[in-house]
């Protein structure tokens, strides 16, 4: 029998190997389109916006731009409001892997019985279970004091960022348009 251009790591559990590697590179790949922090705390790029007009449309650019920056800084600070409850914190993590792999890092449309579910109606889904698992927890202030204070970090920077050193792609700029 020849084994002429075969992979030897195939016959010792290679699919799982090849999984976990293309699994790897799909959450660098999804994880890569954050922006570098350097450039979203720029102090060059902060100053107060013309009026109410400019302030919506920097918050607009900036969210678009700085989209997955802005999760993380929502999560950290959820994350932070949770770390004397152990439960929730476990349910937290749950729902950070939900996420990671249903709504960040897909590659193809997610399709459930047939039926493709789309971007918008997947977030939704998310955000309702992942609010009602973690108030199921008993940790309700601590979520909407986090979540309140996440928005206010997110909108005043969004708002104080100027936009003139973006460089805006289609994508980021049709983020609202098309989500």
């Amino acid at each position: 029998m020849t084994t002429y251009g075969t992979n030897p790591s195939s016959s010792f559990g290679g699919t799982n190997v090849e999984y976990l590697s293309r699994e790897k590179a799909r959450i660098k790949s999804g994880l890569g389109t954050r922006r570098p922090w350097k450039q979203m705390f720029n102090l060059r790029s902060i100053d107060f916006p013309h009026g109410v007009s400019d302030a919506f449309s920097r918050i607009r650019t900036n969210v678009g731009y700085f989209r997955m920056n802005y999760v993380i800084i929502m999560l950290f600070i959820l994350f932070l409001s949770l770390l004397w409850s152990p439960i929730s914190l476990i349910v937290f993590v749950v729902m950070m892997a939900a996420w990671l792999f249903l709504y960040f890092l897909r590659d193809e449309p997610l399709v459930i019985f047939h039926r493709t579910i789309g971007d918008r109606a997947l977030l939704v889904v998310l955000f309702i279970v992942t609010i009602v698992l973690l108030l199921l927890t008993g940790v309700t202030w601590n979520i909407l004091s986090s979540i309140l204070i996440g928005l206010v970090v997110v909108v005043v920077h969004a708002a104080l960022r100027n936009t003139d050193d973006l460089s805006l792609d289609e994508e980021a700029g049709d983020f609202f348009l098309s989500s």
